[in-house]
């Protein structure tokens, strides 16, 4: 069994724990989403166009989908600490290449070898956090560690923009590289050391995969975290042509959205914890709402607004279903969690992706928010057998033991 060094009882050390992982959040989040930020620029110094510059966050994406299993399965053994401190130096050393490379290929390499520790990154980070908080907070610990992914929606990636405006765009990546540094710094004075778990290997973690209630929770998270990227790609269009407010103002609209992610990532941990499936069950069908009522009021700018900070709720629902995962993964915690970030890297993907083609096929600017609303509840249904098959799975279990098989049958 793992073990850590932290007593769980020590709520100042839980929190600079909490707070050092959550940087190492703070630096993925920033990274991740810069991209977008300065893709018009990484599109003229490389002499592409800017569809074409697009490919780098699809690399990037793909590197996260391919790292998370593979890293995660691959170090569940070693000290987690340890683990973690490697992951962010790959981190970093990915992100200054990124800077410092001269051809548009390299730079695709540079991407998908940044993407590489992402998943494995967060998992772990989420899997520590976890263990070191009383039972009671486990859910509002992983979620400290997510709220750095939120924050840098809010500061990291507009800093990292205008950075990237002003200097260049490499001095994006060179600034996430000096964040990458800082985090490590922070997991060593902070992060108490914790054990891998001894038992572990590929084929161990691997194991995970056989769980049908593992795929049910991680579909969950592709398809209703689509939802939230089905909207969230297409937010400029969706602001500037139906609402009819000034291109200046979008940068307000995304700082709003992210101000919420924060929101949603202090209290859906929170709700996590009390009441575990019922409040994500909740958390789907609130955001399910929120993107049903962005369509009505997206017509007019105030209120389009005041409703944009409710649409990152679905940050929250990453939360709610990496606890989900922990709880049915058995003894593979470590892949578990790490595909975790892969779903939600699929969502991405899809949620873009079918929103495009909503757009596309003339649908008109409402048609990501329906489309939203429908992958939203597609992941709640999803998330809802996951809650049936463990409820039949352990009715199964006790009437195969002597003592209940006459009450089961009955």
């Amino acid at each position: 069994m793992t073990q850590t060094h932290l007593p769980p009882s020590s709520a100042r050390r839980l929190m600079l724990a909490v707070g050092a992982l959550g940087l190492g959040g703070f630096t993925i989040g920033t990274a991740e989403f810069v991209s977008m930020g300065v893709l018009p620029e990484i599109a003229r110094g490389m002499g592409v166009g800017v569809p074409h510059a697009g490919r780098a966050i699809s690399a990037y994406a793909l590197g996260v989908v391919v790292g998370a299993p593979l890293l995660a399965a691959a170090t569940a053994r070693l000290p987690r600490r340890r683990v973690l401190i490697a992951l962010m130096a790959a981190y970093g050393a990915g992100n200054l290449a990124s800077a410092l490379v001269s051809s548009f290929p390299a730079l695709l390499v540079a991407r998908f070898v940044a993407g590489l520790p992402h998943g494995a990154f967060f998992g772990i980070a989420a899997l520590v956090a976890a263990q070191l908080a009383p039972p009671t907070r486990r859910a509002s610990a992983v979620a400290g560690v997510l709220l750095g992914l939120s924050v840098a929606n809010v500061v990291g990636v507009p800093m990292a923009t205008w950075i990237g405006q002003a200097l260049g765009w490499r001095a994006s990546y060179a600034a996430v590289a000096l964040l990458a540094a800082a985090t490590i710094v922070a997991v060593l004075r902070n992060v108490p050391s914790a054990d891998g778990d001894r038992r572990a290997g590929v084929r161990h973690e691997l194991s995970a995969l056989r769980r049908a209630q593992v795929w049910l929770v991680l579909a969950a998270g592709a398809i209703g975290g689509g939802g939230m990227f089905a909207v969230y790609s297409y937010i400029s269009p969706i602001l500037t042509g139906r609402t009819g407010v000034a291109a200046a103002i979008v940068p307000v609209g995304l700082a709003l959205w992210g101000a919420g992610m924060v929101a949603a990532s202090v209290i859906g941990g929170r709700l996590v914890d009390r009441r575990p499936v019922p409040a994500t069950f909740a958390l789907f069908a609130v955001a399910a709402a929120c993107f049903a009522l962005f369509a009505v009021t997206s017509a007019s700018a105030v209120p389009a607004l005041l409703t944009v900070p409710m649409l990152g709720l679905g940050v929250a629902i990453a939360t709610a279903l990496q606890v989900r995962l922990m709880d049915v993964a058995g003894d593979a915690q470590t892949l578990a969690a790490a595909l975790n970030h892969s779903a939600f890297n699929v969502a991405n993907a899809l949620g873009a992706w079918l929103g495009g083609a909503v757009l596309a096929g003339g649908l008109g600017l409402t048609a990501p928010m329906w489309l939203a609303v429908g992958l939203t509840l597609g992941g709640m249904g999803l998330f809802g057998a996951s809650v049936a098959l463990g409820r039949r799975s352990r009715v199964a279990l006790a009437a195969r033991t002597p003592a209940t098989r006459a009450y089961v049958r009955g």
